[in-house]
């Protein structure tokens, strides 16, 4: 077994140590169209808060509509212009558009390319002793390719007929039929063109993930020995090459019959009075196509962050990981069961009953792995020595969110319970907080850890911590109150409920959930104004800031291409040896032999000294093994 642990595929990888060192290009290779993937995870990351400013004052823009229905609006008519109604109010179809957006730019543009475009990327290489990805030509594509998309999905938004307004998850006969409203023209199609480029995107990335991990890794650094961030992204990368090409199947499908007269969805449909000729389609085909990717994308969002997590919070309870394997394991069988959940989506679709049962059990059983990794976070924090950085609170904030958010998943997941709750407040209330949230908490956190590695300075911390308190605070201001609004009936998407009568009693409260999101958005300028503020004027980091043992902490304080000057330095141990008894430091980094910590070792790992000293026959026969 100890040979095996020492043996990796990457031997390979020492090879010469060309391009160490940012070249002598010019601004342009170095910083607009570079291959070195730190410059590609920081383009991620900009273009990501951007969007992420984008898609939250779009919900503020809405919320302002639920919560004060009565308000005049007439002040915002030199940001919206015609879409302010002369009554002062925000057009119905553009409300409807900007509840689509608002969705298809937190998914997709800030959660997916924001986690995995940044942290991937990254991470992968610096964790794992790589010098770079396995293609850097492949992943500059990647991102420009997602640039591309943004720029056509942000030109959406100024056309004179709207963007697309069918609800991000575009379901027709609304979004395949131009004809039906001015959301579903130019919208739609510049809707679905940006996200057949955003596809593209993701799997050019993915590719590049999963290669990198399984053939760069440096000598020593077994599967065993990976950070268990390295493992959520393998995972999340499997899990997007496997579903978003269903999704992109699903789009030309659309594109076909909103173009070329086909019907794969359209069937049946009058349009003031007129029969259309489309007969045979289904739009329930669409609603499998697009959650059998909608249902997996939860867990591109939020495994990055969980995998994020799991390194922040073992470093700053100083203490190992609880349960590695298990942990592994949980993500191994989270990513197998999101592929079979999908139809939970769907029970109020007609569909049979009997499916409806098997999903609701598969759904219910998700939650085991889940609950598998809040306990072990827990744990992790039992008794630790916990350091309060704001990258561990927005860490803890996480499991808090993923605990109470997927509380609630438990209800809607199923059949007979969704049947009430579907489309209502309770289930927003629900993915806002296991996914958004979460997913959101453990991009910021990753962001906090990692600055110094990324901009050879560090955050300001007092700062981050209002940031964490006045979010967390805000967030939870936000969603709670929206699971009671839902219990009592309140339908998602309606542009006003003044017309009910039995929902006049909570308008307070719908009024508490708008005036809460306005300041969680306004929260967000104080780390706007930490990270490009640090990023030039903030105090030089040290080499390892948050006395870590990972790899990345190995290199320069400001790596150049190629991550490492010299050779790639070899991998010992797991990354979690934290307050290890015995030790006289409370960690000891990867690259550290056992046979320089006799005081601490424990007695497999005495034996792995004499492989580690140089017993070359062992190797060599491991070698042939494989």
């Amino acid at each position: 077994m100890a040979t095996v642990d020492l043996h990796t595929q990457a031997d390979v990888h020492h090879h010469d140590d060309h391009d160490h060192e940012h070249g002598h290009g010019n601004f342009w290779t170095n910083y607009i169209f570079s291959q070195d993937h730190k410059i590609i995870a920081k383009q991620f990351l900009i273009t990501g808060m951007v969007w992420a400013l984008i898609g939250g004052t779009m919900s503020v823009l809405f919320r302002l509509q639920l919560g004060f229905p009565d308000a005049d609006l007439t002040w915002l008519k030199p940001m919206l212009g015609e879409w302010i109604t002369p009554q002062g109010k925000i057009d119905t179809e553009f409300f409807l558009a900007l509840v689509t957006m608002h969705g298809t730019i937190m998914v997709f543009f800030v959660l997916t390319a924001g986690l995995s475009g940044t942290f991937s990327n990254f991470l992968i290489p610096l964790q794992i002793g790589a010098r770079d990805m396995a293609s850097g030509f492949m992943n500059m594509l990647s991102y420009w390719f997602f640039f591309i998309s943004s720029v056509i999905m942000f030109i959406s938004i100024f056309l004179s007929t709207g963007p697309a307004s069918g609800g991000w998850t575009i379901y027709p006969p609304l979004s395949a039929l131009p004809q039906a409203m001015s959301g579903s023209g130019l919208g739609m199609t510049l809707w679905l063109v940006a996200m057949a480029l955003f596809i593209v995107s993701q799997l050019l990335g993915g590719i590049n993930y999963i290669t990198t991990i399984i053939n760069m890794r440096t000598k020593g650094m077994s599967f065993s020995k990976l950070p268990l961030t390295i493992w959520a992204f393998f995972f999340t990368a499997i899990i997007g090459l496997l579903s978003f090409p269903v999704l992109f199947a699903a789009a030309l499908l659309l594109i076909f019959d909103r173009s070329f007269g086909t019907s794969f969805y359209l069937s049946d449909i009058y349009i003031n009075g007129e029969a259309l000729p489309n007969q045979g389609g289904s739009p329930i085909l669409f609603q499998h196509l697009f959650w059998f990717l909608g249902h997996p994308e939860v867990y591109i969002v939020i495994l990055p962050s969980l995998g994020i997590t799991s390194e922040i919070i073992s470093t700053n309870s100083r203490k190992p990981i609880f349960g590695y394997k298990a942990m592994v394991g949980s993500l191994l069988f989270i990513t197998i069961l999101s592929f079979v959940v999908w139809a939970h989506h769907m029970f109020v679709t007609g569909m049979n009953p009997f499916l409806g049962s098997i999903f609701t059990l598969l759904t219910l059983i998700i939650a085991v792995p889940s609950a598998v990794k809040i306990f072990n976070y827990v744990t992790t924090l039992w008794r630790g020595n916990i350091i309060f950085t704001p990258a561990m609170l927005f860490s803890i904030g996480l499991v808090s969110f993923f605990l109470s958010g997927g509380i609630t998943g438990i209800f809607v997941g199923n059949s007979a319970v969704d049947i009430q709750l579907h489309d209502t407040y309770f289930v927003v209330a629900h993915f806002h907080l296991v996914m958004g949230a979460a997913s959101f908490f453990g991009m910021l956190a990753g962001v906090y850890h990692w600055f110094p590695k990324m901009f050879g300075r560090m955050m300001d911390e007092g700062l981050g911590k209002i940031h964490f308190w006045l979010t967390f605070v805000g967030v939870y201001l936000v969603f709670f109150p929206m699971h009671y609004i839902g219990i009592a009936g309140f339908p998602r998407r309606y542009y006003s409920w003044t017309n009910f009568e039995t929902f006049n009693s909570f308008t307070d409260l719908n009024m508490l959930v708008s005036v809460a999101a306005i300041l969680t958005l306004a929260a967000q300028f104080i780390f706007l104004f930490n990270f490009f503020y640090s990023m030039f004027r903030g105090k030089a980091a040290p080499a390892n800031p948050w006395k870590s043992n990972a790899l990345e902490w190995t290199t320069p304080r400001n790596p150049g291409h190629g991550n490492w000057v010299g050779e790639i330095p070899t991998v010992y141990r797991w990354p979690y040896d934290y307050s290890k008894p015995g030790a006289k430091d409370d960690y000891i980094p990867q690259t550290v032999p056992y046979s320089e910590t006799p005081e601490s070792n424990l007695p497999h790992e005495n034996d792995l000294i004499k492989l580690e000293m140089g017993d070359k026959s062992a190797i060599v026969v491991d070698d042939k093994s494989h």
